[in-house]
């Protein structure tokens, strides 16, 4: 007997906010499969705001109750039975954040848990990692976000340990990352990871997975570190017009794709990877799967 349902997942990042809808199908003893039904992103820089000012602005505030009042309708047209709001970085660090978790909640009746940077790391490990990594490896994780970038070290298929540190796409583009912070992950990479003979990276966001596309580079395939120092070099070469008329980037993505590519480069090169792999997961993946396992609290519609 098949059983289909579809849950939801909404990731509200510092640099886009994000609705996922996932297909759950289940056959009697087999695991359940998770399918992606549909994707919708808004480019609502929240990060731009909250790290200069301290607060959300009322523009991007009304703009984010816009959105969720479409990402309801849409959960509601799709028949999501349960769903799970997390927002990270931009709105943990907003002033008024609780203040427009409470306006959505009354006015598009989406409840948003405000995560932080661990729990964000947690859910993002609860992707289902080991159909794309060798067990026998040893992997570093990255995930890079708009206001932060968390880190896992995976061992034999295993999360060894796990760290959130405030370096993130927008945040670099404000230059508001401070030499102590670069100097504070270099120590934590360098300390975790050389226990390991060879480690390699798996890279999940936006970014890398836009890179990983333009590479053209078949799934499963690594990305190399001389490929990314190339394609890195590339960009910087052009000017940001360039980046969206000639390198057919979205305009929201043109600016960030550089500070994001440097975090990367700079994992590899603390940690000696020589490969990262683009497995195209990342924090909604992760919250579907902790929604159906119910490792996270939800939302029934």
């Amino acid at each position: 007997m098949l059983s289909i349902k579809k849950y939801a997942a909404i990731d509200i990042g510092s640099n886009a906010v994000r609705l996922l809808i996932s297909n759950i199908i289940e056959q009697k003893g087999r695991p359940a499969m998770f399918k992606k039904s549909s994707l919708v992103r808004v480019p609502i820089r929240l990060g731009a705001d909250v790290f200069l000012t301290n607060e959300i602005s009322p523009e991007n505030k009304q703009r984010m109750l816009d959105t969720m009042i479409a990402f309801r309708l849409l959960m509601k047209s799709h028949k999501v039975v349960a769903y799970k709001a997390c927002a990270t970085s931009a709105m943990r660090e907003a002033d008024n954040g609780k203040e427009i978790t409470r306006l959505i909640s009354k006015k598009a009746n989406i409840a948003i848990d405000i995560i932080d940077g661990e729990e964000e790391a947690a859910i993002i490990a609860a992707t289902d990692l080991h159909s794309y990594i060798n067990e026998d490896k040893t992997y570093l994780y990255v995930d890079v976000g708009g206001g932060s970038t968390e880190f896992s070290i995976i061992h034999h298929g295993e999360t060894v340990t796990s760290r959130s540190f405030k370096i993130g796409t927008v945040r670099l583009l404000n230059d508001m990352v401070k030499k102590e912070t670069w100097s504070e992950l270099e120590m934590w990479i360098k300390a975790n990871t050389k226990g390991y003979d060879k480690l390699d990276l798996i890279g999940s966001g936006g970014n890398i997975n836009k890179i990983f596309k333009i590479s053209g580079k078949a799934l499963g395939k690594p990305l190399t570190y001389f490929y990314l120092t190339s394609y890195y070099n590339k960009l910087q070469s052009y000017s940001y017009e360039e980046r969206i008329t000639e390198l057919d980037l979205n305009q929201d993505r043109a600016d960030v794709i550089i500070p994001a590519t440097r975090i990367y480069l700079s994992a590899m090169k603390w940690s000696g990877a020589k490969d990262i792999y683009v497995p195209k997961i990342g924090l909604s993946d992760g919250i579907i799967k902790s929604v159906y396992y119910k490792t996270v609290s939800s939302v029934s519609l």
